[in-house]
């Protein structure tokens, strides 16, 4: 494949997609369930909330999924595997209480490595991972901005 980066350089992107595709499987899976199973005072306003979230999530799996395919990799797209390269945790049957703050984790966490990634693809010359990210990077800021103003 000749797209201007080397064989390793697209690998190591890959790979560090891979790990933000899981991550963001997971987040999107915990949010939905935050959506299907909140309760509490504020139960509307969250339920839309978790809703306009998670289907934000189901549109950037496709795309990450869609660009490590583009750098010539077959992305994964099992549970085992996104369970396998994701380092968030998932509560069974959380607290209501505890639902926004876990979410707000999963989306620092996933900030943090989108940030890491970033530098990665940088290094590499990958301006569409990079504009990727950056738009991520938007959106999961954005969406801890809005939990934590629920706390």
């Amino acid at each position: 494949m000749q797209i201007g980066m080397s064989e390793k350089g697209r690998e190591l992107v890959s790979k560090g997609l891979e790990v933000f595709l899981a991550n963001t499987y997971v987040l999107y899976l915990k949010t939905q369930n935050a959506h299907w199973n909140y309760v509490g005072q504020d139960f509307y306003s969250l339920h839309l909330l978790f809703e306009k979230q998670y289907q934000e999530m189901a549109e950037a799996v496709d795309e990450i999924a869609e660009r490590i395919r583009s750098l010539g990799f077959f992305a994964p797209a099992s549970f085992e595997i996104f369970q396998k390269n994701s380092c968030l945790e998932c509560m069974e049957n959380p607290a209501p209480s505890e639902m926004a703050e876990d979410l707000i984790t999963g989306h620092e966490g996933l900030v943090c490595h989108a940030r890491k990634l970033c530098d990665l693809a940088e290094n590499e010359k990958d301006g569409a991972t990079v504009d990727l990210l950056g738009r991520r990077l938007g959106s999961h800021e954005k969406f801890i901005w809005m939990l934590k103003n629920y706390l």
